[in-house]
């Protein structure tokens, strides 16, 4: 996965997150939680993957 599609899933659980803050709703902010972070293993693992070749 390239390094944009990385950051467009770190926005999105970014503002997954802030929703469910907002509207008091924790799961809903823990959903959006993990997807940022896993936006940030994607990009971290496309970083690897670059410096590989």
């Amino acid at each position: 996965m390239g390094k944009a599609k990385a950051k467009a899933k770190q926005l999105k659980g970014t503002m997954q997150e802030t929703a469910g803050r907002v509207t008091g709703d924790p799961k809903r902010e823990a959903r959006g939680h993990a997807e940022k972070l896993a936006g940030k293993a994607q990009e971290a693992a496309s970083k690897v993957k670059k410096l590989g070749k």
